[in-house]
């Protein structure tokens, strides 16, 4: 029974690795030729074209969390945390909510990011489910999302200021209750604070990041456990 249980929580999260791979796969190839056919005015476009996909895929993410409290899935519960919300507060409630942020140039950068860490990663998952570590795509794995993810975080940060100015104008997310309630949310200035919460937690996952790859290449070696 344990036996058959393991195989089919790992047929489950090879088939959701499978399915995030095929998504951002395509946000990613779609990226590349969409800028080689119409250059610089492509990029302005990029949320219009691929905007449905990767709001799929990002909601599709929030079950990372739940395989980790659930414990079919090993990894740290507090880094996925943090990375998954911050994406899903940047991209709903920031861009999605924000038409003219969406046309923006960092707009592009981000999915970029975003994408490019996804593909390696979820390849990484598929074939590890199956027990293969194959060298190069581990050390691309772990090593990659060091450099990426500061720059992607750079990206999260200039996005939340950039919308800063549509937030203020238009006043979206900000409450303000009737007397005698003297009690009023000012969104830009939550996004603001959200901005420190944000770097400080990129510190966080960098850390937790460089420990993922001393685990895993600390030795020169590809970790030889099973799944």
């Amino acid at each position: 029974i344990f036996t058959f249980h393991s195989f089919t929580m790992n047929m489950y999260l090879f088939l959701y690795d499978l399915m995030q791979f095929c998504g951002h796969s395509w946000i990613f190839t779609n990226m590349i030729i969409r800028f080689m056919t119409f250059g610089k005015e492509s990029l302005a476009d990029t949320f219009h074209s691929i905007g449905f996909v990767m709001r799929l895929c990002q909601l599709l993410s929030v079950l990372e969390i739940l395989h980790i409290l659930i414990g079919i899935d090993k990894s740290r519960l507090l880094p996925r945390f943090l990375q998954i919300t911050e994406r899903i507060i940047v991209l709903f409630v920031v861009i999605n909510s924000q038409e003219e942020v969406q046309g923006k140039y960092v707009v592009c950068v981000l999915f970029f990011l975003w994408n490019l860490l996804d593909v390696i990663r979820y390849t990484y998952n598929m074939l590890a489910r199956m027990g293969i570590y194959y060298l190069p795509l581990t050390w691309l794995n772990f090593s990659l999302c060091i450099p990426l993810y500061p720059l992607s975080v750079l990206a999260k940060g200039f996005a939340i200021c950039v919308s800063l100015p549509y937030f203020e104008s238009f006043g979206t997310y900000s409450i303000e209750l009737p007397f005698p309630f003297t009690f009023s949310i000012y969104f830009p200035y939550v996004l603001k604070m959200y901005l420190l919460v944000l770097f400080a937690g990129m510190c966080f996952i960098i850390q937790n990041l460089f420990s993922e790859r001393t685990a895993h290449l600390g030795t020169g070696n590809i970790k030889n456990k099973r799944s």
